[in-house]
C-alpha cells in the first residue's frame, strides 16, 4: 500500500488521474467564507453561495470521471452564517483557541452582504450543495450527522450551539460496493445477541496504540464485528492537531467510511472488490470479551439478527480476471492536514491525496510518515 500527497489545485490535478480508479472518495472541502488558505483562486471565497456550490460540482463531476461505477463518496459539509460588516480577524481560530497557523496565511474571513440573504441567516450550504450534485447526477444515498460531543464554544444567546455537521454518502449508481458488516455497531440491547465485540483481530494490523494511540479507532481489518446495522448518527469527539491545521478530521470520522466504501482487496487488473464470505451459526448466548455468555432465555430471539453469528471465511473475487490481490484506493481531492491518508494506510488501503497549499501538503506528508515509521510509503508530488 502507498499514500500520495499531490500539491495542486484538485481541479486540475484530477485531470490528469485514472478514470475509474478510486473505491471510495473521503473529503471536506472548505467551508464558504469561512477560511482564507492564502492562495489565490481557492474554493470557498467565491462571491456568492450559488458560485461555491457551482465550483464543488465542478470538482465533483471530475471525481465521478476517476471514481470506479461502483464507488461511493463521504463528503463532510459545515455551514455558514450571513453577517453585516465586521472586521476579519488577521489569525486563524481553532476549535479549542489556539491561534497558530503554518506561514502566518491561514486567516478566519465572514460571509458579508449575500444577495437574497438577510444578516444572520443560516445559508445552508451543505444542503444546497447535496440537491445540486444530486441533479448533476449522483445519487444522494444518506445524510449522516456527526455529532460533536466537544463542539467549538460560541458566544451566542439567541440560538444553540452548534454541534454537528453532515457527512453525505453518495454514489454513481443505484447499486454500489458497501461493506455494512465492517462498521456495525453494538447492540442497543445485548439480549438481542452480541455486545458488538470484534472476532477475528488479523495479527498483521498495528492497532491505534501502536500508529499514533487516537482513540476510537478499531483495531482490526475485514475481522468480524457482531452487532447491529450502523445507525445514521456518529458521536465523535473533535481532536485539536499540534501543527494548527483549522479543520482537521478526527481519525475515528474517516474510518467507517473507508471500512464501509473501500476494500481491503480488489483485483489487480481490474480493481473489482474482493467480496466477503460469511458462514453463520446459531448464538447460544451473548458475547463478550472472554467468549459466549449462556443466557436463558436466548430462545426468546429466535430468527432475530442476535442469534446469529456471522463469521468471515475469507474475501473472493467478483471478477473472473484471475489476477493478483492489490489493496483498494482512496481519495480525498481536499487532503488539509492528510488525516484521509493516514487511517487509510492504517487500514491498508492505498491513498490519493491532493491539497492545494504547500504548507499544509508538507505536513500531512510529515504526518503521515510520523504515524506509519518505516513501513509507510508516501510519495510527495
Amino acid at each position: 500500500m502507498s499514500v500520495s500527497v499531490i500539491t495542486g489545485d484538485c481541479r486540475d490535478v484530477l485531470a490528469t488521474l485514472p478514470a475509474k480508479h478510486f473505491h471510495t472518495c473521503v473529503t471536506s472541502p472548505p467551508y464558504f467564507g469561512l477560511r482564507d488558505y492564502g492562495v489565490d483562486g481557492q474554493i470557498g471565497l467565491e462571491p456568492t453561495p450559488d458560485e461555491f456550490v457551482g465550483e464543488l460540482v465542478k470538482v465533483f463531476r471530475e471525481v465521478r470521471r476517476v471514481l470506479r461505477d461502483d464507488g461511493t463518496v463521504w463528503l463532510n459539509l459545515g455551514d455558514s452564517y450571513a453577517r453585516q460588516g465586521g472586521k476579519t480577524s488577521g489569525v486563524s481560530r481553532h476549535w479549542d483557541g489556539r491561534t497558530s497557523d503554518p506561514g502566518g496565511q491561514h486567516h478566519t474571513r465572514h460571509v458579508d452582504n449575500l444577495e437574497g440573504l438577510k444578516p444572520k441567516d443560516l445559508i445552508g450550504i451543505p444542503w444546497r450543495v447535496a440537491f445540486a450534485l444530486q441533479a448533476d447526477g449522483w445519487y444522494l444515498r444518506q445524510d449522516i450527522i456527526w455529532s460533536k460531543p466537544n463542539p467549538m464554544p460560541e458566544s451566542v444567546t439567541d440560538r444553540c450551539t452548534k454541534a454537528h455537521e453532515y457527512i453525505f454518502l453518495l454514489s454513481k449508481s443505484p447499486r454500489y460496493w458497501f461493506d455494512a458488516k465492517a462498521i456495525a455497531e453494538p447492540f442497543a440491547d445485548e439480549r438481542m445477541g452480541a455486545s458488538g465485540v470484534v472476532h477475528g483481530v488479523p495479527e498483521a494490523y498495528a492497532g491505534a496504540a501502536g500508529r499514533g494511540g487516537d482513540q476510537g479507532l478499531s483495531k482490526f481489518n475485514g475481522a468480524d464485528r457482531t452487532g447491529r446495522n450502523r445507525r445514521s448518527v456518529w458521536t465523535v469527539a473533535t481532536q485539536p492537531f499540534s501543527q494548527a491545521h483549522f479543520a482537521t478530521f478526527p481519525p475515528a470520522l474517516i474510518e467507517p467510511c473507508i471500512l464501509a466504501g473501500c476494500p481491503a482487496q480488489c483485483c489487480e487488473a481490474c480493481g473489482a472488490p474482493y467480496e466477503r464470505q460469511v458462514e453463520r451459526g446459531a448464538v447460544t448466548g451473548r458475547h463478550d470479551a472472554g467468549g459466549v455468555v449462556g443466557m436463558a432465555d436466548a430462545g426468546m430471539y429466535s430468527g432475530r439478527a442476535g442469534n446469529t453469528e456471522i463469521k468471515t471465511t475469507g474475501f473472493a473475487p467478483t471478477c473472473t480476471c484471475g489476477a493478483g490481490i492489490a489493496d483498494g484506493n482512496v481519495l480525498d481531492p481536499f487532503g488539509g492536514a492528510g488525516t484521509t491518508g493516514m487511517v487509510a494506510d492504517r487500514l491498508q488501503r492505498n491513498a490519493t491525496l491532493i491539497e492545494l497549499n504547500p504548507a499544509y501538503a508538507k505536513i500531512a506528508h510529515d504526518r503521515m510518515i510520523d504515524d506509519g515509521g518505516m513501513f509507510t510509503e508516501v510519495a510527495a508530488e
